[in-house]
């Protein structure tokens, strides 16, 4: 049988399967309009300074995420405050 090679992320899910419940229809609702809201549908081209964006990258790099995800997760919270 071929082994599957799952990435760091889906190893993660499998691990913790068991913390995972079940959705009902309003909460899944509330989840599919969240996820909706966060929907990226525009592109952005900027130049930054590059010690800024080192910085940035470590700070990304400690939380798990794409420096990208972290730029745009910060330029939310900046527009809804």
């Amino acid at each position: 049988m071929r082994k599957i090679k799952l990435t760091k992320e889906e190893r993660w899910i499998e691990n913790h399967l068991e913390e995972f419940v079940p959705a009902g229809k309003d909460k899944y609702d509330e989840i599919v309009q969240a996820i909706a809201a966060r929907k990226k549908d525009a592109v952005l081209n900027i130049r930054v300074n590059s010690f800024d964006l080192q910085h940035i990258k470590q700070k990304a790099r400690k939380l798990g995420i794409k420096y990208q995800t972290f730029i745009s997760e910060i330029l939310h919270k900046v527009a809804q405050a």
